[in-house]
């Protein structure tokens, strides 16, 4: 059996969409558990009433990584799926994921086809990619979907808005670091889970149209804190020594990128405009990388500990996360 794990908070209609997917879903037996962090709408019952979910409730807002924690401690599934409450599965999608992900005991991970919603046409996440500066996004995000992404292949790791992972998997190497909250959580568990040995497949067909940055905002400078801070500390925690003292390198050259786009009033500056929003963005980084600063310690720490955990090599990992690239125009 398969656990879809679905974390919630103050998001009523759109989690009612969702689950209503997934009751178009057929070819493999699952359960739905859904993680409510503290909603004030509603939100519990309706999952719980109208959809029969399983419905873990906290009285506050622990964060995404905390509240899929306690889905994934939940599950009685063989796989665990996650699937974001503003995204909507289409017929097939977990079929699809499990496929993909049982075709070999190595494979403990499966990524999704995310369109996005308003614009189905257009892709949102392919799997991931990386920037050597721990800056990472979705493969062909923003592109227009013509069937280059059609094919099942092996990719990084999947996004969080819509993955499967391998229960055996997540009892070795741990769930999500809950250091970090939200945002970049999907990308420290699954380079986690690569240098662990794991592998991660794409599954076209697994196909999910998703509210992108319906959670905080494209325009929040809390999220681009966060985003910020885990980039930090995703490097500090599994990057090898080669590519991490190279990070601020790496950093200034992809604000330089990103300089030059909002010059043109492109790239991710857009959501931002003006020069109060210039502000916020500047001030949204500094903070990010001083609550960076502040886990650093932690971190160092829990770098001692993958020791345990690594199959790859620093040299193997380096050559990862460089294959898997994002280029320079794609991350400003």
């Amino acid at each position: 059996m398969v656990s879809v794990v679905i974390v919630n908070w103050n998001r009523r209609e759109l989690l009612r969409a969702c689950l209503a997917s997934l009751e178009r879903q057929a070819g493999v037996a699952f359960e739905t558990i859904v993680v409510d962090n503290g909603s004030a709408d509603g939100s519990a019952d309706m999952a719980e009433l109208e959809y029969g979910a399983r419905v873990i409730r906290n009285t506050r807002n622990c964060g995404f990584c905390a509240a899929n924690n306690q889905g994934i401690a939940a599950a009685r599934g063989d796989f665990i799926a996650l699937l974001n409450n503003d995204a909507e599965a289409e017929p097939g999608w977990l079929a699809a994921l499990h496929r993909v992900c049982s075709r070999s005991r190595e494979v403990g991970m499966a990524a999704s086809k995310v369109l996005v919603w308003e614009d189905p046409g257009r892709i949102d996440k392919a799997g991931h990619l990386i920037f050597p500066d721990g800056q990472n996004r979705g493969r062909g995000s923003g592109a227009p979907d013509h069937g280059q992404f059609d094919r099942e292949e092996e990719v990084l790791w999947p996004d969080g808005c819509a993955a499967m992972y391998r229960k055996a998997m997540l009892d070795q190497i741990g769930g999500f670091d809950e250091d970090f909250f939200a945002y970049g959580d999907d990308a420290e568990l699954g380079l986690r889970a690569r240098i662990a040995g794991w592998k991660c497949w794409y599954a076209p067909d697994a196909v999910v149209r998703h509210h992108r940055g319906s959670t905080l905002g494209k325009d929040s400078g809390w999220r681009l804190q966060l985003i910020e801070r885990n980039r930090v500390l995703l490097a500090l925690k599994l990057f090898p020594w080669s590519l991490l003292w190279l990070n601020p390198l790496y950093f200034a050259v992809r604000l330089a990128a990103g300089a030059a786009k909002a010059g043109r009033g492109e790239g991710d500056t857009a959501h931002f405009p003006g020069i109060g929003g210039k502000l916020t963005m500047a001030l949204a980084l500094v903070r990010g990388d001083l609550a960076a600063l502040r886990l650093a310690p932690r971190m160092l720490r829990k770098r001692r500990g993958m020791d345990g955990l690594r199959r790859l090599s620093p040299v193997e990992v380096r050559r990862l996360i460089l294959a898997n690239r994002l280029s320079l125009r794609d991350v400003a």
